[in-house]
């Protein structure tokens, strides 16, 4: 290589680079928890149900002079009402900003025919929209590794991968060389976020994310996906905490008792979690008053569907 090829190679390593990268995969596949660990933060809610995501989370990281963008989605799956509709849509239109999508699927269930399928069309969208697709086998602690050859090969040509990764999201095995990968291949170009700033996601949203996920975390398998949570006020006071006041809403009146709890104790243990929980994102103290209201076909309300989805 010649002095001036050397100096110009030299030239644009040293380059700023940024770019966005789409998570795509089944309800979890553990999008949000590899998320949060390339974060270093947590930026996006992460529940043992399914379809915890319901709307895109960007989470951003400065990998020396790469800044990567990455776009959260609710999981891929067959929808049956509006808001289902909403979420899937809201998934695949990640692909349309992106630079680079990730395919993330779960060892455990990459046989499955649901999971088969998710990763053929994952394959053709981003082919369509003309961005290269990676395969991110996560989970992979919890199969044995003489599987995860021919395994990684299998959802490889289903998906047409070009690169595969093996991760344990959890852990945060294998995520560090994704990352390298990732902050060498992304365009070079400027910064479109502070260096300080882990997500563009508002607070008043995050906050009603973190009510959402104690809701689950609280009612367990007693409240399926009829509940949402939105904030009326979110007041800072002169004593620098902050007060804020959010409705639960649910769609039928033995939903709302199983919130409430027996003598409002499920309540009061929501309350008391998604507060501790907000104090720490916040660094604040919380003034946290929760209401529980019934609120039927919340789910087919085209402002909600439209938060989720703008374009719906």
């Amino acid at each position: 290589m010649t002095g001036e090829a050397l100096l110009n190679n030299n030239s644009e390593k040293q380059q700023e680079r940024c770019g966005f990268v789409a998570l795509l995969g089944a309800p979890n596949a553990g999008k949000s928890t590899f998320l949060n660990k390339a974060v270093g933060a947590r930026v996006s809610i992460v529940t043992p149900k399914a379809q915890t995501t319901r709307m895109r989370a960007r989470g951003i990281v400065n990998e020396g002079r790469t800044q990567i963008v990455f776009c959260d989605t609710p999981g891929l799956f067959k929808p049956k009402r509006k808001l289902d509709e909403a979420m899937v849509g809201a998934a695949w239109d990640g692909l349309k900003d992106a630079d680079l999508a990730l395919l993330v699927v779960d060892a455990t269930r990459a046989k499955k025919d649901d999971i088969k399928n998710i990763s053929i069309e994952s394959g053709a969208k981003a082919q369509k929209s003309k961005i290269p697709l990676w395969l991110v086998l996560n989970k992979i602690d919890d199969i044995k590794r003489e599987l995860l050859l021919p395994l990684a090969e299998e959802v490889m040509q289903q998906s047409q991968a070009s690169e595969v990764f093996m991760v344990s999201a959890l852990t945060g095995d294998g995520v560090r060389d994704l990352m390298c990968k990732l902050a060498d291949i992304l365009p070079v170009g400027p910064f479109m976020f502070p260096e300080d700033m882990l997500t563009d996601m508002p607070e008043r949203t995050w906050v009603s994310e973190l009510i959402r996920e104690q809701v689950f975390f609280q009612t367990h398998d007693e409240l399926p996906y009829d509940s949402t949570v939105e904030i009326q006020s979110f007041k800072n006071r002169p004593d620098g905490s902050v007060r804020i006041d959010a409705n639960i809403y649910v769609m039928r009146s033995a939903q709302k008792a199983i919130v409430i709890g027996e003598r409002g104790k499920r309540i009061r243990e929501i309350g008391k979690k998604a507060r501790s929980a907000i104090e720490y994102s916040l660094g604040q103290t919380c003034h946290l008053f929760l209401q529980v209201k019934e609120k039927p076909k919340w789910d087919q309300d085209i402002r909600r569907l439209k938060e989720i989805r703008p374009t719906f």
